[in-house]
């Protein structure tokens, strides 16, 4: 053949920009799997082998591995789903993993279990088992995910390249004046009225508490789509949601902590971060924003990327600033310029 046809030319480009990058001579489509193939789905005991969490890993990168700490607490990483669309173009090699408790890994029903302390001893298993270090290791938590991804900082950041922590204030007591000073008065009085009318009733399960949180907090700064339209991954996060450990630990209310992470903080302990750290915030999120640019004041070194367009789920309602901000960050960090 003398020639390509255009429209064959056309599309063996687009196939090749559209390829993530290989590193050096690895592939990263080579999980490095033997005998039997999973897809990259390991399970890992913890808690002296009692129990087993589920991880999925996409990709192969020697120098940049990321591990995704899903909120709730005991939401799930589906979520997350949306990384697939951007991670794979930049090379960067990323985990899914559901936390114990969560819909993927066992659900013990032991309450003694959900504590930072434990949880965070849990993240440092799975680190282990994956053979992560401070080499390629970057943790990224949202909301809840950004509490225990602070915590596991503040015991064992030598084992971390970086950190980022996404829509999660170092306060909860903050956070719920947030809610209560300035989220709350957003709302239309007639509704909140009846919404804190069912919280002093405890009615919780009453179906009326949704109908008026939905349109009127979800739609607003949990993810900026009507809910008919949100998108499938966070329907499966919210279906697979554990209730039980969530009121544990979060309260029955969406407007701030009530359980067991009600007075957690650690403002003060920032500064002993000294990892490279990327705080991401949004517009209309649940947690301040400028709270969340000066986190990044206060950890030795850190960055704010802020979502204007974005929510408590910016990885959805704005993904043209969350996902360039957070892959800069990234690769940054990884060839040695980032300041």
């Amino acid at each position: 053949m003398k020639y390509i046809p255009l429209s064959l030319l056309w599309v063996l480009l687009s196939c090749q920009s559209s390829a993530p990058e290989e590193t050096s001579s690895v592939n990263y489509y080579d999980l490095g799997e033997t005998g039997l193939k999973s897809g990259g789905v390991k399970m890992i005991p913890i808690h002296n082998g009692k129990y087993k969490v589920w991880t999925k890993r996409v990709g192969n990168n020697p120098t940049i591995k990321v591990l995704l700490l899903h909120g709730g607490p005991s939401a799930t990483h589906e979520y997350f789903e949306s990384f697939d669309s951007f991670f794979p173009q930049a090379s960067i090699e990323y985990y899914y993993y559901d936390q114990l408790g969560s819909y993927y890994s066992d659900q013990p029903t032991d309450s003694s279990l959900w504590t930072i302390e434990r949880f965070v001893e849990e993240v440092e298993e799975v680190r282990t088992a994956l053979n992560l270090d401070s080499s390629n290791f970057y943790l990224l938590g949202n909301s809840w995910g950004g509490i225990l991804a602070m915590e596991y900082a503040l015991k064992y950041q030598k084992n971390l390249k970086g950190l980022i922590i996404c829509n999660m204030m170092a306060s909860c007591p903050d956070y719920g004046r947030y809610a209560e000073e300035v989220l709350s008065k957003q709302m239309d009085p007639t509704v909140l009225a009846e919404i804190r009318q069912l919280e002093a009733n405890k009615d919780f399960a009453n179906t009326r508490y949704m109908d008026l949180l939905i349109p009127n907090y979800y739609e607003q700064h949990l993810c900026r789509f009507p809910a008919a339209e949100w998108p499938d991954p966070v329907n499966r996060a919210f279906k697979h949601t554990n209730s039980a450990v969530y009121t544990l630990m979060q309260g029955p209310s969406e407007f701030g902590i009530a359980g067991r992470l009600e007075k957690w903080d650690v403002k003060a302990r920032l500064p002993e971060i000294e990892v490279p750290t990327l705080t991401v915030g949004a517009t209309h999120d649940t947690m301040d924003p400028k709270h969340m640019e000066w986190m990044s004041t206060q950890v030795k070194n850190g960055r704010y990327l802020h979502c204007p367009n974005g929510s408590h789920m910016s990885m959805w309602d704005d993904q043209e600033h969350f996902f360039p901000g957070l892959i800069d960050f990234i690769k940054s960090v990884d060839v040695g310029t980032f300041e």
